[in-house]
Parts: C-alpha cells; structure tokens; sequence
C-alpha cells in the first residue's frame, strides 16, 4: 500500500490536508458550480470568474470555517451572491451606457443549443433575478427547499411562493411563443 507523499517543506501536515481537501472540492465542484453561475449571469466567462472568486473566498476563510461538513452550501451561496454582484454592476453600468449589452455567445454554444432549450433559457434569463435563481436552483441543482432557502437566505415559504410565480411567468411566456 502506497504511502501519502509528505507536505511540501514548510507547510504544516494540516495545511497540506486543508490545501488538499479544497483541491479535490475544487475538481469535483467547479464545473456544477461554472453551469449554475451561466445559468444566472448568462456567459461562460464571467461564470467562471465568479466561481474563481467563490473559491479563493473559500479558501481565504477556510480555517475560520467552523462546519467544513457545510462548504458546498457555502459556495452555492457564494456563486449567487457573486451573480447578483454581477447583475448590480450590469444594471449601474446600463444607466451610464444607455444600452444594455446582451451576453455574446460562441459559436459552438450557439450550435449546442437547440432552439427549444434556447427559448426556455431567453426566458429563464427574463425573470426577475430572485425568481431565476429560485428556479436555477430548485430545477438544475435539484436542490430541495430547505436548501435554496439557506442559499438564497430566503425562508421555505418564500422560496415555493417564488418558485410557483416563476413557473407561472414562464408558462405564460412560452406559451406565448407558440
């Protein structure tokens, strides 16, 4: 049986465990959280810049962290705190533009998309941003109730009410569309 290799000089055997504990979150997350975050924001780079920064924040405050049992609610709620940041700052950068600039697509993004999922996420991306990351959150996370309530720091009353008027909205909308 193979020996774990020894902590690089310098660094205490716990900090090596730590550093290797976040890289392993950092493989076996990031790329569910890099889809929750295009899911709100809407490109594929500003996505992972805020997942980027939702990892560095965490592994800022790791050893501040009293349950590591709950990091990944943590760095749910990180991602949509980072997206809403985003919004903020796209919303005060349009009232100095005058133009709201829509997200650019690649080319193979673009291709990948059928014009069905396409439609579903326009109107997605419509919704007020509470309702959006209620439904992100409940439909593409499949997180339960409980969980998009401590993520959003909403109540579970508020977080089915919202669920249900985004449902509604966007049964509306793509309805209208056919």
């Amino acid at each position: 049986m193979e020996e774990p290799a020894p902590p690089p000089q310098g660094v205490p055997p716990a900090a090596a465990t730590d550093e290797a504990v976040l890289a392993e979150l950092f493989l076996t997350e990031r790329l569910g959280l890099v889809r929750l975050a295009y899911l709100l924001v809407g490109d594929q780079e500003t996505a992972e810049d805020v997942v980027q920064d939702a990892f560095t924040a965490l592994h800022r405050r790791w050893s501040r962290l009293s349950d590591h049992d709950r990091v990944l609610p943590y760095l749910r709620a990180s991602v949509v705190n980072g997206c809403r940041m985003i919004h903020r700052r796209r919303s005060v950068m349009s009232r100095f533009t005058g133009d709201r600039q829509a997200p650019s697509r690649s080319a193979e993004a673009a291709t990948l998309l059928g014009e069905t999922r396409r439609e579903v996420s326009a109107a997605v991306r419509a919704l007020p941003r509470r309702q959006r990351e209620a439904v992100v959150l409940r439909y593409y996370l499949g997180l339960s109730e409980a969980e998009i309530a401590e993520t959003m720091g909403i109540s579970r009353g508020t977080v089915k009410s919202t669920v249900f008027r985004a449902l509604k909205a966007l049964t509306v909308k793509l309805e209208g569309k056919r």
